[in-house]
């Protein structure tokens, strides 16, 4: 569907057609950023790549479809607003009951590398951390430049492992978002100088924005990191959510060893069956 100016107000047939585009979009893939939604309909020729269209149609047709129940809030990620709160339970009868459910060994306890995720965009660790929870792999979020503090503690604990340490990372193809990149490896290395340290960034990359055709934007002139910067600039948001996901999950899996793994899994079924038992001694109590 071709889209047509802003300038122009919109029909209600053309509006619907857009709404019908939101749910498609996020009903095939899901949760998603509302960034990477509208990186989705520009993609499809839906809307313009345009500030006005991102605020004005997907901002605003998403805040409506969720409070008018067409869309359920879950399908979108939200990651920058969250609530510091310690957890409590009502009683040891619900601890044992949810730890039981809930009770996960350490994978990497027993593997011979220890793996980081990290990421740029704070919005989009909603999306990522579907990868990277599963496989219990840190995902760092550097919300731009991260602050000295936040290297050190992050090299401070890849220290601690006590083996080679893989860190990948996923920000901007920009010159901030380059420069963070270098500033995030040159940081580690400085706190964690005898680790055995890999690192690879690993989007946004010029093969990936060709392979994949992701829209592009002007580099902004007033970054004073442009001049050694050529060519238009991509989001990592610009990268579809399934591509993004499967990216993130072939770094980690490429690490594991499926042997030591089932040994784990093994130790961990035994464990919780262990829980599930006093649970059920404590009910007889």
């Amino acid at each position: 569907m071709a889209y047509r100016s802003r300038s122009t107000r919109r029909s209600p047939a053309e509006m619907a057609n857009i709404r019908e585009a939101l749910y498609k979009v996020l009903q095939a893939d899901n949760p998603m950023t509302v960034r990477q939604v509208f990186y989705q309909l520009v993609s499809r020729g839906v809307i313009a790549k345009t500030e006005t269209e991102y605020k004005q149609t997907v901002v605003r047709l998403l805040t409506t479809m969720r409070r008018a129940g067409e869309l359920p809030f879950g399908w979108i990620a939200d990651n920058t607003r969250w609530m510091r709160k310690p957890r409590t339970y009502s009683s040891i009868d619900e601890m044992l009951s949810l730890t039981a459910v809930t009770y996960r060994r350490a994978i990497w306890d027993s593997q011979p590398a220890y793996v980081e995720i990290w990421l740029e965009k704070d919005a989009l660790a909603g999306v990522v951390c579907e990868e990277t929870g599963p496989w219990d792999v840190p995902l760092m979020v550097t919300r731009g430049y991260p602050s000295v503090s936040y290297l050190y503690e992050a090299a401070d604990a890849i220290r601690e492992q006590r083996k080679p340490a893989y860190l990948y990372y996923f920000g901007d193809l920009d010159p901030s978002g380059v420069d963070i990149t270098r500033t995030v490896e040159r940081g580690i290395r400085e706190f964690a100088p005898n680790v055995d340290l890999f690192f690879q960034r690993v989007a946004v990359t010029q093969q990936q924005v060709e392979e994949l055709g992701l829209p592009t934007r002007p580099t902004k002139v007033t970054d004073s990191r442009s001049k050694n910067f050529s060519g238009e600039s991509v989001e990592v948001d610009a990268i579809p959510p399934p591509q993004l996901r499967d990216l993130v999950k072939a770094c980690i899996e490429k690490h594991i060893d499926r042997r030591l793994l089932r040994r784990t899994r093994k130790v961990e079924a035994a464990e919780r069956e262990t829980l599930v038992v006093i649970q059920q001694q404590m009910q007889r109590w």
